[in-house]
């Protein structure tokens, strides 16, 4: 046999890094298509690029309880179909099949089928169990398109090493992939293989199907140990066959166990997979991206099987084993050791069912030889088995309404939601005795037999089907809960002819199959639009498989879909597209978009197209106009629209921008938050203000560090036309604002605007920054002595001239607050950008001469001050503040209060620890206070005979001014975190507030 290739794909699926961990989000894809007609259009002819298509879809479990020897029978049973016991699986040999029937019917001619004694007598772990000469009962070989194996335990999961090993050993997986391989038949390909610890999931396809499957995507969840180890979980896959129709596979293993709340684990369990199944999103063949794929339940088809492990309940575990091996006795010879062992346990049981089937044998004598002389009379119809009270199928009846996963679905713990399953025919498939065809668990805890081993599916019409149940159900609920809160509930008891309560009637019927899935196929209304069908074939155990102690299971489905032909779709996509282009010429609206160029500073940066901005300046807005002209035959409704961002979120551009039409939009007075539109009749054009400002400290702070860039692209929606993308681009110039003082200090000669062309990564840059240019910010030493050179000149003018009336510094606050209005605010503002352009050129702070000294001032404190407060981190460091609040709590404590002086020394001697923040802090709090002193005495007050004889009238204006300084200043130099307790939070305040002042006293 040729050993199966692997489908390459980009969708490949990956397997887990760390085995039961929740599984990676999907990543963020982009920008959305917007070519949905376009889809829409292809698809509304889809019946001329698809072709029906019939495959059998074989799906198999097996528990293999990690003993060795037991990949030996693999191939037997799930690709040959081997090893199944008619007697014991409720199986019929004319299964109307007519290939499977051929092969019966010949099977008269083949040597004779090796016998139980023989096949457990011959057991060894170095050759397959499966019985000799066995021509298999089930489908298999190329009959099958898919092969589906879910295994569980190919390692010890019992070890603990294996339990917490935080991956997946691959060689285990190796061993079972190889002897699968070795028995398919030519040219089967892999399409998908998981592992989860002792979990392993592999999808063959057959050599016509494989090239039909892609988007495939597999994934695991652990639910063991701790909630999420991969001792126990489930591995899936989902696959989308024929480019239409989508398929899940989940191979799981539930939580084990008979104490209380196991049966409340596995639904546990259950739950997590489908909850924490995560899928990658399916990309289709034209560029669409499907968001399909987020977890379980969107497919169209899917089949969960493994080792879901609920047992019987209500029966003695002892009483079921003895039921059930009175019929797994009759297939050993007497003298046969497993059925003296069977005898043993049996006891009495045993000599009366032999002395039954003595009679019964009698009674067959004397109608055989009635028979002889009478003819038969042929309306004598054979007794059914389920009919039969003694018969295995009426036992196996009698059973299952005990099932424990029968009973979840009935009650809606689990599995209900359109789960079914085929009629189980076939006895439990656990715990035998290893190398026994029907020896239940012989061993000192004499486990009770169970189905533990199952396989379900569901439709998505299945799961629909439900969802419009519940839908119902809940809506009859919440009516009669409102009829009763009007009072009206005896009326209606009165009218109705009865009253059902979906949560109660029922629970008490006696069990059913409404549970289980019938063979009958039905229509199936996939996800994309076709019509599937499905049905069950076959579903059975495979009773003479000896390698594990428990018995292999497989169910066989007979699949009709739509596949789609990619040749004929391209052709179809093309005249589509032709189509849809001419009628786009003709009746769709059409505008153009111009875009001004004009850049004073002379910048293009290469841009062609777009909005390109050049040179952006720290809090300088930049204005590009965009003229939207209709150059259609229709009016045009126009608007920007937005898109999500990293957090998901809708945004018609970054914070940075802002745009302005130049007229009210049609839906203005709906909502602030709407999308607003604007209709332009043919001819007509629209003027719209595209505005950059960078202003905002963090968004600054991530330009200077290159971590963000002045980028991005405007979307420009015109109502049912073409959509227009306009770029945006700006290059950013370096600045000193929103720096740290660690990095201020490194700042080279030239200033920030230096750092222009090296990026983090340039050894030059780390050199520069490495080495220490200044003591303290040399923008910060620039600022304070322009500002006191200033104030000194203003107050000698002031002097000089005598002037009339109070100064601006008799309010309390100036220079920083309370400003005058000498000067107009745009010339204001072009004042305080030529100050930061000196500033980050590294250029001495000049003003034009005819700018007077009390503006120039003004302007120097209002740049001092927004320059202190971008700084990141602000002048004193949290950890150094954490230590001088503690020690002001401890101060606050004493019974005599210290000296200013001594409370002044203590904390700069804290701040040592900082040297160059402390330099920085000691020297901002000097000019505040040397400002506060300057300016406390008042021309008035020098001329005033009163004040040369009380001077203590200065004091107190002094003390004013260094009040007010310390509460504007104390938040820019400190900060620190701020409790969100009011009482905390007025404490911080104070404290900053009382450092400032004590130091500006020095």
């Amino acid at each position: 046999m040729s050993s199966p290739s692997r489908i390459s794909s980009p969708l490949e699926p990956r397997l887990q890094s760390t085995p039961g961990t929740f599984p990676p989000e999907p990543e963020p894809f982009g920008v959305i298509s917007s070519q949905q007609p376009l889809f829409q259009a292809i698809r509304a002819r889809r019946a001329e690029y698809t072709t029906a298509h019939k495959i059998r879809v074989k799906v198999g479990t097996w528990n293999v309880a990690s003993l060795s020897g037991t990949e030996r029978d693999i191939g037997g049973w799930f690709v040959q179909g081997q090893g199944v016991s008619e007697t014991l699986s409720g199986f019929k040999t004319d299964t109307g099949n007519e290939a499977v029937d051929n092969v019966n019917k010949s099977s008269s001619e083949l040597p004779e089928v090796e016998s139980v004694v023989d096949q457990e007598e011959r057991r060894t772990k170095k050759q397959s169990t499966i019985p000799k000469n066995d021509p298999g009962a089930v489908p298999g070989g190329d009959e099958i398109g898919l092969y589906v194996l879910g295994l569980q335990e190919i390692v010890d999961i019992g070890s603990v090493t294996e339990a917490i090993r935080p991956y997946s050993d691959p060689h285990p997986a190796r061993k079972w992939k190889k002897a699968i391989e070795e028995t398919l038949p030519n040219n089967y390909v892999i399409v998908a293989e998981q592992q989860l610890i002792g979990l392993f999931l592999l999808i063959y396809a057959s050599p016509t199907v494989a090239p039909t499957v892609s988007s495939v995507s597999t994934t695991s969840v652990g639910t063991g140990l701790m909630g999420y180890m991969g001792n126990k979980g489930a591995v899936t896959a989902r696959i989308v066959l024929g480019d239409t129709t989508r398929m899940t596979f989940i191979n799981c293993h539930l939580a084990a166990g008979t104490e209380k709340g196991a049966v409340e684990r596995r639904n546990w369990d259950a739950s997590q997979v489908l909850s924490r199944t995560r899928f990658e999103p399916i990309h289709e063949g034209d560029g669409i991206v499907d968001e399909f794929g987020e977890g379980i339940g969107d497919e169209d088809f899917a089949f969960w099987f493994g080792d879901l492990n609920y047992r019987i309940d209500d029966l003695p575990g002892e009483d079921v084993r003895r039921l059930l091996m009175l019929h797994t006795r009759n297939e050993y010879d007497i003298e046969q050791a497993s059925k003296r062992k069977i005898d043993a346990e049996l006891g009495s049981l045993a000599i009366q069912d032999d002395e039954r089937k003595s009679h019964e044998s009698l009674s067959e004598g004397s109608a055989t030889t009635a028979s002889s002389t009478n003819t038969r009379d042929p309306h004598v119809e054979e007794i059914n088995p389920e009919s039969d009270p003694a018969s295995l199928q009426t036992t196996i009846s009698s059973l299952l309404p005990h099932d424990q996963l029968y009973k979840q679905m009935r009650f809606r713990k689990a599995f209900h939601d359109g789960w079914r399953e085929g009629q189980i025919k076939f006895l439990p498939t656990y715990k035998y005795d290893v190398g026994s065809v029907g020896m239940f668990d012989s061993s000192e805890k004499k486990r009770g037999p169970s189905w533990c081993d199952r396989i379900l599916y569901r439709t998505r019409r299945d799961r629909l089907e439900y969802v419009r149940k519940a839908r119902e159900e809940e809506e009859t609920r919440k009516n009669r809960i409102d009829m009763k809160a009007r009072g009206l509930d005896d009326a209606v008891e009165e009218d109705m002819l009865y009253e059902y309560d979906p949560d109660k009637d029922g629970a008490d019927d006696e069990f059913d199959y409404q549970v289980n899935g019938d063979a009958e196929s039905k229509v199936v209304e996939i996800n994309s639009g076709y019509e599937d069908r499905l049905q069950l074939e076959y579903y059975t155990s495979h009773q003479r498989v000896l390698s594990s102690d428990h018995k292999p299971l497989d169910a066989v489905f007979i699949l009709n879909y739509d596949a789609v032909d990619l040749v004929l779709k391209a052709k179809v996509q093309e005249e589509v597209a032709r189509e849809l282009d001419k009628a786009e010429n003709e009746g769709r609206p059409r505008v153009s978009v111009v875009v001004d160029r004009q850049d004073h500073d002379g910048s293009q940066d290469g841009l062609d197209e777009g909005i390109n901005y050049g040179d952006i300046r720290y809090d300088i807005a930049k204005t590009r106009n965009v003229t939207i002209a209709n150059v259609g035959r229709v009016p045009a409704t126009v608007g920007f629209v937005g898109r999500p961002n990293e957090q998901g979120q809708e945004r018609i551009c970054p914070p940075w921008m802002e745009i302005r039409f130049d007229r009210p939009s049609d839906n203005s007075s709906i909502f602030s938050s709407a999308v607003q539109q604007f209709t332009v009749e043919p001819g007509d054009i629209i003027n719209v203000e595209v505005i950059v400002h960078i202003k905002d400290i963090a968004i600054t702070r991530s330009l200077n560090e290159n971590t963000s860039k002045i980028e991005d692209v405007l979307i420009l929606r015109v109502k049912n036309g073409r959509d227009h993308f306009l770029p945006v681009r700006g290059r950013w110039l370096q600045s000193a604002f929103g720096r740290a003082i660690d990095k201020l200090l490194r700042m080279p000669e030239g200033g920030a605007r230096k750092l222009q062309h090296q990026h983090p990564n340039d050894s030059s840059h780390k050199l520069e920054e490495n080495s220490v240019q200044w003591s303290a910010p040399r923008e910060v030493l620039q600022l304070i002595q322009a500002l006191e050179d200033s104030l000194e000149r203003a107050l000698a003018e002031r002097g000089m001239r005598h002037d009339e009336g109070d100064p601006p510094w008799a309010v309390i606050g100036w220079p920083f607050r309370n400003q005058s209005s000498t000067i107009g605010p745009n010339e204001r503002r072009d004042l305080k950008s030529d100050i930061r352009e000196a500033l980050d050129m590294g250029q001495d702070l000049t003003f034009p001469t005819s700018i007077s000294t009390i503006p120039k001032v003004e302007l120097l404190a209002d740049v001092l001050l927004s320059f202190l407060d971008s700084i990141d981190g602000g002048i004193v460091p949290e950890y150094i503040w954490i230590v001088i609040e503690k020690g002001l709590q401890d101060i606050d404590k004493l019974k005599e209060p210290l000296t200013v002086e001594y409370t002044r020394g203590w904390i700069l001697d804290i701040l040592s620890a900082a040297p160059t923040h402390s330099l920085t802090f000691t020297m901002l709090t000097f000019m505040l206070g040397h400002l506060a002193h300057e300016l406390a005495p008042l021309p008035v007050e020098i001329n005033h005979p009163a004040a040369k004889k009380d001077p203590h009238l200065w004091a107190v204006r002094e003390d004013m001014l260094e009040e007010k300084y310390a509460e504007i200043f104390a938040g820019i130099l400190i900060k620190v975190p701020v409790s969100e307790n009011m009482k905390e939070r007025k404490v911080l305040e104070g404290n900053k507030r009382r450092v400032v002042k004590i130091l500006m006293g020095g």
